[in-house]
């Protein structure tokens, strides 16, 4: 008869860098829609500035957009440059 061996964890289970980190911008009333739209069309691999614009309006619409998932080492880096842009960030979080 065979015997499963559970090792114990070693860290909490949102300290990995894979995964599902979720890069969210909020709403504020300092930045405009053009500067949010070309930010994140500038930075985001994959958003057109046309898509960058539907990420301003969901932001204005809904308080908040998740604009980017994936793992931690590159959503740190997008994090960071959006926020150096003067978009509000909400932290990183992890699903």
């Amino acid at each position: 008869m065979s015997q499963t061996v559970e090792l114990p964890r070693t860290a909490g289970p949102d300290s990995g860098t894979g995964g599902a980190w979720k890069v969210i911008v909020r709403n504020d009333n300092h930045n405009t829609f053009d500067h949010v739209a070309k930010t994140l069309a500038r930075v985001i691999p994959g958003v057109s500035l046309d898509g960058g614009y539907a990420f301003a309006d969901q932001i204005h619409n809904n308080g908040l957009a998740i604009v980017w998932t994936g793992h931690r080492e590159p959503a740190e880096h997008y994090w960071e440059q959006l926020r150096s842009a003067g978009l509000t960030m909400a932290p990183l979080e992890h699903d």
